[in-house]
């Protein structure tokens, strides 16, 4: 009897002990209520998805305005989301029609009709800012209603249009809350999407709930989340250090990150291949002093990535020897084939072909902060050490940046662009086709011609070889020159669920995917 007793003893110890270790992964009645706060040093141009084409504007308008189709975690195929349904009529691929869902409101309980959704794009396409995401859409005829259902006409085959109409820029907006030729700029959003802007401080910060009357792709909304913004890396950092944010996207500094360690129990860090890229962009208008493209090939010829990569990025980044990066269809290195190591010889014979007195002096503009700062410099050392080139750099702010090389005031300056959706369409048009989103006075008809080609095809492997003759055409007329790819990097408490999920790629910040372990 008494090992049976014994038995039984050993029994009772065990479900005790596993009744302890059951009740601590149990959720406290405590539960943390408190909002997640994550910092970047991205900012928002504007609230207003009219008025804004960049990174952190976007990333805001993925969280509280809602589109036809969005991209859910992992997907590279949209799917429905304020839509019921969507999708090409007939096989010319220039008719799209969705179909709107029935129970969507705004967040002030206005409901959501096929009119607002059409009112959306009539007036982007109507205020059509230099900074504005009009770029997307050169093919959109007009948008025609009839009860629910939306139909978009198609002047020419666009394969890519149900990935465009996913963005930011397919954002909806209620018709009463935004007047049609102008923007809204009183610092309020009136969206459908799953957070609702409880506050707002330009350049400080964005205070998010959820929002109770969402429906669409997303099933579970999330809890609030404060956004911070800081103007430098080391002011993120020093707010990280400080515990004054719980997680980082967008961007530590280089040193940093490079010392990140995916194995660290306090913190954890996502690390993830990114199609993220950065450009050298060219003022090609005529009379400016890269007009030439004798003078671009010249500077294409000695841009040494190698400092960029180890000296100035730590590693973070990779070389990027085209338009389209690694990973993306069509990738090819024409750059590296045109321009394979740093040859001041062969600079120094494209500018006496061009005719050009040397040193030829040139205005290098960039957004400021200490994050290009010592990129910016790096160029500069590589231009003017060869003597053709008398290279001044230039920092602006960022909104005046922006508007600054739209109106041609600068003769070079570099831009780093996020994929706006997962095709290799979204490094062409915008970047290189007439009227991109570069506003660098770059035009080429066979360009365009190419540009349209690829977007001719619903099986995207099939528009690759037209990729690669673009990205040739581009490493011949350099209206651009590519600096680097880099990775993408999240950095969160190590009792913050979720912070894997919030960046996939795809142009989504999913800040519905945090909360609290």
């Amino acid at each position: 009897m008494r090992s049976v007793r014994l038995r039984i003893l050993a029994i009772l110890a065990v479900l005790v002990i596993a009744g302890v270790v059951a009740w601590q992964l149990l959720p406290s009645d405590e539960e943390n209520s408190d909002p997640v706060v994550v910092g970047t040093t991205d900012a928002v141009t504007s609230l207003d998805p009219a008025g804004a084409y960049d990174a952190g504007s976007w990333a805001m308008y993925s969280n509280v305005y809602q589109s036809l189709m969005t991209f859910k975690s992992g997907g590279i195929v949209p799917e429905p989301d304020a839509a019921e349904s969507c999708g090409f009529i007939g096989g010319k691929l220039q008719t799209y029609q969705c179909k709107l869902r029935d129970d969507l409101t705004f967040s002030n309980g206005d409901k959501i009709t096929a009119e607002d959704v059409k009112y959306s794009f009539d007036r982007m396409l109507e205020i059509k800012t230099d900074v504005g995401p009009s770029v997307l859409f050169p093919s959109l005829k007009n948008v025609v209603t009839e009860g629910r259902t939306i139909t978009f006409n198609l002047s020419s085959r666009d394969a890519t249009f149900p990935q465009k109409i996913a963005t930011g820029a397919g954002s909806i907006v209620e018709k009463d809350a935004y007047a049609e030729h102008k923007l809204r700029n009183d610092g309020q959003v009136t969206g459908s999407g799953p957070y609702v802007l409880k506050s707002y401080e330009p350049g400080v910060k964005a205070e998010l709930v959820p929002n109770s009357r969402y429906k669409g792709a997303i099933s579970k909304t999330g809890g609030p989340v404060t956004v911070r913004y800081y103007k430098e890396s080391d002011d993120l950092l020093s707010a990280w250090k400080s515990g004054q944010v719980d997680v980082t996207h967008r961007q530590l500094p280089p040193a940093t990150l490079a010392a990140l360690n995916p194995g660290d129990t306090d913190k954890r860090v996502t690390e993830a291949d990114s199609a993220e890229i950065r450009n050298l962009v060219f003022n090609v208008r005529k009379d400016a002093p890269l007009a030439d493209r004798r003078v671009r090939q010249a500077i294409a010829a000695v841009i040494d990535r190698g400092p960029l990569v180890s000296k100035i990025y730590k590693g973070t980044v990779e070389p990027l020897y085209s338009l389209i990066p690694q990973g993306t269809i069509g990738h090819s290195t024409p750059f590296f084939d045109a321009y394979p190591s740093p040859d001041a010889k062969r600079a120094k014979s494209l500018m006496d072909e061009a005719g050009i007195q040397t040193p030829l002096a040139i205005t290098f503009a960039y957004r400021e902060g200490d994050q290009y700062t010592d990129e910016t410099k790096e160029i500069q050392r590589q231009l003017n050490a060869t003597g053709l080139f008398k290279v001044t750099i230039k920092p602006v702010e960022w909104t005046r940046f922006q508007k600054g090389y739209a109106e041609g005031e600068y003769d070079m300056y570099t831009v780093g662009w996020l994929p706006d959706y997962p095709d290799p369409d979204t490094f062409s048009q915008p970047l290189v086709g007439r009227d991109s989103s570069l506003h660098n006075g770059y035009t080429s008809t066979k360009m365009d011609e190419l540009i349209s080609a690829t977007l001719q095809y619903s099986d995207r492997s099939r528009a690759s070889g037209d990729f690669k003759e673009l990205q040739k055409l581009v490493g011949e007329d350099v209206p651009l020159v590519p600096l680097w790819q880099k990775k993408d990097y999240v950095v969160a408490k190590a009792d913050v669920s979720g912070s894997q999920y919030l960046t996939d790629g795809t142009g989504v910040w999913r800040l519905w995917e945090l909360g609290w372990i």
